[in-house]
């Protein structure tokens, strides 16, 4: 009887609300499993999003490549038909680097749209202070298009000496792809709608051809405009004002934006308050000395 009670006690659940160490150890390993679970669950729901995007998606992209040379012996012809060089627009000034289709109806009209739009808001010039070239990527289109899309867009920027400044240029298949992969920029064709799947975005290049800062979409931000071409131009342009806005806001390469430097806005206070401090105290002792002097002559 006594061994059946040894026994019943083993047997029985523990009192006080306390687990045997065997359940507690099964316990975490029941959510890790789970997590687990989940984890999968959630790949093969990515997986099988990706497999339905259309085959057309799936090479578009945009991918970032800072401080890649481009290669300016590249031929093109520009708006007028005649044959050019990528060197011929670098060497001076940043460029704004941009593609479309001349015959595209969607994405491409919208990002003309907003780049003219910020570059209206720009006390910079087109054609002083930097440079935009507008590149077709379908070999198919002819200078004649190219004319026509430069007249109506600087038409709508509508200011002096922007003809020497912006120009929309065409090319061959092997002249676009090795413009378009210098600076990470994929785009597909697609045969059956007879259209172009692309990415929209535009890139600041440096005078000597590097890339240097990357605008994503069709809107861009005007402040972060200017401030990338004062970047990409090694502060040859701008005011000190400027400078100071670019020792503030960094660079996220990964939004394509400007934000706000809290360690540089911090030392910037601290500097300011020293000065300051040490203004108002040049400030008292110089006013004392004059009292001093004057409290001297009065005796």
């Amino acid at each position: 009887m006594i061994r059946d009670r040894v026994k019943a006690r083993r047997l029985a659940p523990a009192r006080n609300g306390t687990r045997p160490a065997a359940a507690l150890t099964r316990a975490p390993l029941k959510a890790l499993g789970l997590v687990l679970a989940f984890v999968l669950v959630l790949a093969d729901i990515t997986r099988a999003h990706d497999n339905t995007r259309p085959a057309a998606l799936r090479e578009v992209a945009f991918d970032q490549k800072l401080a890649e040379q481009v290669p300016l012996d590249l031929s093109f012809r520009d708006e007028r038909g005649n044959e050019v060089r990528l060197s011929d627009y670098f060497g001076r000034k940043p460029v704004i680097l941009n593609f479309v289709y001349y015959k595209c109806r969607d994405l491409c009209p919208l990002l003309l749209d907003g780049l003219v739009r910020s570059l209206r808001a720009l006390s910079f010039d087109i054609g002083n202070q930097f440079a935009v070239l507008t590149v077709s990527f379908d070999p198919h289109n002819s200078a004649a298009l190219a004319d026509a899309k430069n007249k109506e867009f600087l038409a709508r920027y509508a200011r002096p000496g922007a003809a020497d400044g912006w120009h929309f240029l065409t090319g061959t298949e092997d002249s676009i792809q090795k413009l378009t992969s210098a600076v990470g920029f994929h785009y597909n064709y697609d045969a059956q709608t007879g259209e172009f799947a692309h990415a929209t975005g535009i890139v600041l290049l440096t005078p000597a051809g590097k890339v240097s800062r990357y605008y994503y979409g069709i809107d861009f931000s005007p402040r972060d405009l200017r401030l990338g071409l004062i970047e990409a131009a090694e502060a040859r342009i701008g005011t000190p004002i400027d400078q100071l806005l670019l020792f503030c806001f960094h660079y996220d390469p990964v939004t394509g934006k400007y934000g706000l430097l809290i360690t540089n806005v911090i030392r910037l206070a601290g500097g300011l308050t020293v000065l300051l401090v040490a203004g108002f105290v040049i400030a008292m002792l110089r006013r004392e000395r004059s009292h001093a002097a004057a409290s001297g002559r009065t005796v």
